[in-house]
C-alpha cells in the first residue's frame, strides 16, 4: 500500500493514501487503521480517519518519530493496494421525517431535479451511504455518495442556526447535523435520533467506514420518537 506522512503536531502524524475521494479509499484507510491498531497497540493514543488520510497520535513517553515510522512501514507495506468496501457489513438504519416543515429545501430539490417531493424522498432513502469521515462538528458524519440527480451546491448564504438532527445535502454528500450550529447544506428532513452523546463511548453515533440507510417515517412517528418541531428557526423567522 502506497502512503506518505506529514507531521501534524509534536505527538502526531498524518498518513496519506492518495488524493482521490472514493469508496475504495474508505477500505484502504479502514484496513490501515485496523492493522496499525493491532501492530502498535498501546503505543497509539488515538487514530482519526478522514477522506484520504489517517491522523495518528502517539505516546511521546514510549516513542520517537523515527522508531514509530520504522514500525509503521512494514505494516502498511503488507496491505494490498486495491481493497474493496465490504458491502456485506451491517447497515445502520436511521429514521428520518422528510417534509418541507423540517426540510425547507425539499421543494427546491424537487424543482431542480424535475422530480416530485415523494420521488426525491424515495431517491434519497433508497441508497446505502458510506461514512467517509467525521468532522466540522463533533459527530458530524460526511456520507456519500448522493444520487446524481439530487446533487445540489451549498446555500449561497449559510443559515446562522441549523437545528440538531437536520438532514442535508451538499453536492455529492449528505449528512445529519449532530448539534445546533451554523450551516449551509440544503435541508430535506430531520431525524429524532441523537447523533452525538458526550456521555457515551464513542460519543458519535456514526464512525468512518460504517454504512447508513435512511428510513422515512411520518410526522406522527417522528414525534413519538421524541422529534421536535418547536425549534425550527425558519418558522420562528416567519412569525
Amino acid at each position: 500500500m502506497q502512503w506518505h506522512y506529514e507531521i501534524a503536531a509534536v505527538d502526531a502524524i498524518t498518513l496519506y493514501f492518495g488524493r482521490d475521494i472514493e469508496l475504495a479509499q474508505v477500505a484502504r484507510i479502514q484496513a490501515a487503521q485496523d492493522a496499525l491498531a493491532t501492530a502498535l497497540k498501546e503505543r497509539v493514543i488515538d487514530m482519526v480517519p478522514a477522506y484520504t488520510s489517517l491522523l495518528l497520535r502517539y505516546d511521546l513517553r514510549q516513542d520517537d518519530l523515527a522508531h514509530l515510522l520504522a514500525d509503521i512501514a512494514p505494516v502498511l507495506a503488507a496491505l494490498p493496494e486495491v481493497l474493496e468496501v465490504d458491502h456485506d457489513a451491517p447497515v445502520i438504519d436511521l429514521p428520518v421525517y422528510y417534509a418541507p416543515e423540517v426540510g425547507p429545501e425539499l421543494p427546491l430539490l424537487a424543482e431542480r431535479s424535475g422530480l416530485t417531493i415523494d420521488q426525491v424522498i424515495e431517491c434519497h432513502s433508497a441508497l446505502v451511504y458510506q461514512v467517509f469521515a467525521i468532522g466540522f462538528a463533533p459527530g458530524f458524519a460526511y456520507l456519500g455518495e448522493v444520487a446524481e440527480t439530487l446533487r445540489t451546491p451549498r446555500l449561497a448564504t449559510p443559515r446562522k442556526r441549523v437545528p440538531v438532527g437536520a438532514l442535508g445535502i451538499a453536492d455529492s454528500q449528505t449528512a445529519i447535523y449532530p448539534l445546533v450550529s451554523p450551516g449551509g447544506w440544503n435541508l430535506i428532513g430531520r431525524t429524532p435520533e441523537a447523533m452525538f452523546r458526550p456521555d457515551q463511548t464513542p460519543p458519535s453515533r456514526l464512525q468512518a467506514g460504517q454504512q447508513v440507510k435512511f428510513c422515512p417515517i411520518n410526522r406522527e412517528r417522528y414525534l413519538e420518537m421524541g422529534g421536535r418541531l418547536d425549534d425550527l428557526p425558519w418558522q420562528q423567522e416567519a412569525h
